[in-house]
């Protein structure tokens, strides 16, 4: 155990409950780094955004207030236009075409280029596809959507995106969608499905559809003064193990996302899935709206992005 002098406490903050995929993870991260330091560093986790939003942790680790921040990037987009990608609908088709991507050169530059923001980017630990539920009716079509209140991300693309389709578009922060949805503010939202049956939308909303509409990818981040006031053996430890627990995160969202939908319609929500050519429809309609911010996060980036995946799917179906 190191000595009291010698031990270097941190705080890591996040949304997500401990019974999370996410939570778990990062308890695990905490204790891992914990025992390969043999005590030297401490990390203390918050989770249920119990240290605020996820804008608020964000600014607490560039501020090396809080030293880990767990979570979208969403918050960090409005100054790296690049992270805007992440917003556009139907990118990516499933998990394993997210994890090549992002672990491959350009996810990696990404991460590199939190440095930008006084972040150090770890790893992209996870993930979730996207979907919708409501408390008006099902939807099945994309004419059901027209006129429903969602809580959507407050992020231009996915602003503009919902409006294209026809749904008045909500920005709030996540932690206000359940008084929201309550008191008849919102008529749904748009959110991952673990997160939905973790925070018992089944009490507020009857509807869910699968529609994966948009991959939300998260980042493990830590304060770039902190880290960089380690030894570069714990640095390195602290990067191995974020990379273990990526595994293990990555695994155990997929398997609870499975679990979730079942455990919705068990607590009685009504499920429906959006056929493939009412998908196709809300392909065709958002595109003016992909044009626009692709001018807006940069063309050449777009391009190297979206060229990056189709090399992934080639290689997938070789």
């Amino acid at each position: 155990m190191g000595s009291a002098q010698t031990v270097k406490t941190a705080r890591l903050g996040h949304s997500f409950t401990d019974h999370h995929p996410r939570g778990i993870a990062m308890q695990k991260f905490a204790d891992e780094v914990n025992k390969a330091t043999n005590g030297e560093i401490k990390i203390d986790v918050f989770g249920s955004a119990s240290l605020g939003s996820e804008q608020q942790m964000l600014q607490a680790t560039q501020s090396n207030v809080q030293q880990f921040y767990l979570g979208s990037v969403s918050p960090l987009a409005g100054r790296q236009k690049t992270l805007q990608i992440f917003d556009f609908p139907f990118l990516f088709q499933n998990h394993d075409e997210v994890a090549n991507v992002l672990d491959g050169p350009i996810g990696q530059e990404m991460l590199k280029n939190l440095s930008k923001l006084r972040l150090h980017g770890l790893t992209w630990s996870g993930g979730a596809f996207r979907d919708l539920a409501n408390n008006k009716h099902a939807v099945n079509t994309m004419a059901d959507m027209k006129g429903l209140k969602i809580r959507v991300m407050p992020t231009k693309v996915a602003i503009d995106s919902f409006q294209t389709i026809g749904m008045n578009p909500v920005p709030l922060s996540y932690t206000e969608v359940f008084t929201a949805l309550e008191t008849g503010v919102l008529d749904g939202h748009e959110h991952p499905v673990v997160d939905m049956y973790q925070n018992k939308v089944y009490e507020v909303e009857k509807y869910f559809t699968v529609t994966r509409h948009v991959y939300t990818p998260v980042v493990l981040v830590v304060a770039e003064k902190w880290f960089d006031a380690l030894t570069p053996q714990q640095k390195d430890i602290i990067q191995k193990v974020a990379q273990e627990t990526q595994v293990f995160q990555r695994a155990e969202e997929i398997r609870q996302a499975d679990d979730a939908v079942n455990q919705l319609e068990q607590a009685g929500m009504q499920i429906s899935v959006l056929p493939p050519e009412e998908l196709d429809k809300i392909r065709t309609v958002v595109k003016p709206v992909i044009e626009k911010h692709t001018d807006i996060i940069g063309a050449d980036f777009v391009k190297k992005f979206i060229d990056e995946i189709e090399k992934v799917r080639q290689q997938t179906v070789q």
